[in-house]
């Protein structure tokens, strides 16, 4: 029986992807801390407790050993490579899509903003990054194909689901669970920006393992099959939880209560093309975003998350201070009266005409006979 070693395997895609693992005839072993120890692994897989962000530590508590497979999901990748290298033909490493330019700051791009979806070869950022987090993703990238050039590298970008951490759907589920109405979204919720399912992401491990020798050497990005806009996130959830918001729209500036669900300073869409993972490693969706979504906030109202990880997603949930927000903002666009043009601005949809309405002195586009 192949032995394949799984560096963590207890975050929200690990146990997928341990018993995905098991299902295919491998002997499983897990190297984690030890201090998140949950039911979904089975009582067979062995574990070797260490600290993954340790080189040394994690080399002495391997020992000699070698393994079929290795999957890294956890730990110092930059550090872990050589170490894992020496000790597989097969790796499977993983990293984040903030490799690519413009997915932290759209600005590093011209035209300002990242191409939806950004096409496979799109620049990644620099040694002048900025933000040194972003950099040292790039150079984890180089370090894992420098120590084994036939490794296959997924970039994860946000993930959603059971057990995240920090989940991007609790200020929607938390409204909908106080029974909060209005909802302020940035530009009408039209942000678009690519996540991955917890099961989907798993798949898509375990179809780098399925097909390894097509994909040796690549990286791909792994997201669900369809970005989803953050309005038709928020209304999936309340659809989910039998609650209904009112959007009130304002400018990604204003729009300060929606900075946790945003999770960026800028309204910008990000999205990553996966396309390659399709066409190598034949990856499609297992659960569908609409369906993950939903399935994801029924999952989140019976199981809140705890106070830290609420705390870490900077929402005040101060429902006082957004009314204000609102009545504010309604009060300043109440005051503003649109100027009479000498000819009303149409939609520019050259094979339609215009028919006036005076009963409110409005425009109605009827197409031309």
């Amino acid at each position: 029986m192949p032995g394949a070693l799984v560096v963590g395997g207890t975050g929200p895609t690990g146990p997928h992807v341990v018993n995905g693992l098991i299902e295919r005839g491998y002997e499983v072993t897990i190297l984690h801390t030890g201090r998140h120890e949950i039911d979904e692994i089975p009582p067979t897989v062995e574990h070797i407790h260490t600290d993954p962000f340790d080189g040394p530590e994690t080399d002495a508590a391997l020992g000699e050993r070698k393994f079929s497979l290795i999957v890294a999901m956890y730990g110092r990748l930059r550090t872990l490579a050589p170490i894992l290298s020496a000790r597989t033909k097969k790796l499977i490493t993983i990293g984040g899509v903030g490799a690519t330019r413009g997915w932290v700051d759209p600005r590093d791009l011209t035209p300002t903003g990242m191409t939806v979806p950004a096409p496979p070869n799109a620049p990644l950022a620099g040694k002048d990054e900025p933000i040194g987090k972003i950099r040292r993703i790039v150079e984890t990238e180089q370090t894992v194909f420098a120590h084994h050039p036939q490794a296959i590298h997924l970039r994860y970008p946000m993930l959603y689901g059971p057990r995240q951490i920090v989940p991007r759907e609790w200020p929607l589920v938390r409204r909908a669970r106080d029974r909060r109405r209005l909802l302020v979204l940035p530009d009408g919720g039209l942000t678009l920006s690519s996540a991955a399912y917890v099961a989907n992401a798993a798949h898509a491990v375990l179809c780098a393992v399925d097909g390894y020798e097509r994909g040796a050497g690549n990286i791909y990005n792994v997201v669900d099959s369809r970005a989803l806009t953050l309005a038709q996130v928020a209304e999936l959830v309340a659809e989910a939880l039998n609650h209904e918001f009112e959007v009130v729209s304002m400018p990604a500036a204003l729009a300060v209560p929606a900075r946790p669900l945003l999770r960026h300073w800028s309204s910008g869409h990000r999205v990553v093309n996966a396309q390659a993972l399709k066409d190598d490693l034949g990856y499609a969706d297992v659960v569908k975003p609409e369906d993950a979504v939903r399935s994801t906030a029924q999952w989140l109202e019976q199981n809140p998350p705890t106070a830290d990880a609420e705390e870490r997603l900077q929402d005040p949930f101060d429902y006082d201070a957004e009314d204000l927000l609102i009545e504010r903002w309604r009060h300043a666009i109440a005051g503003i009266t649109i100027p009479t043009f000498r000819s009303e601005p149409g939609f520019g949809a050259a094979y339609y005409g215009r028919d006036p309405n005076p009963a409110t002195g409005t425009s109605r586009v009827e197409p031309v006979a």
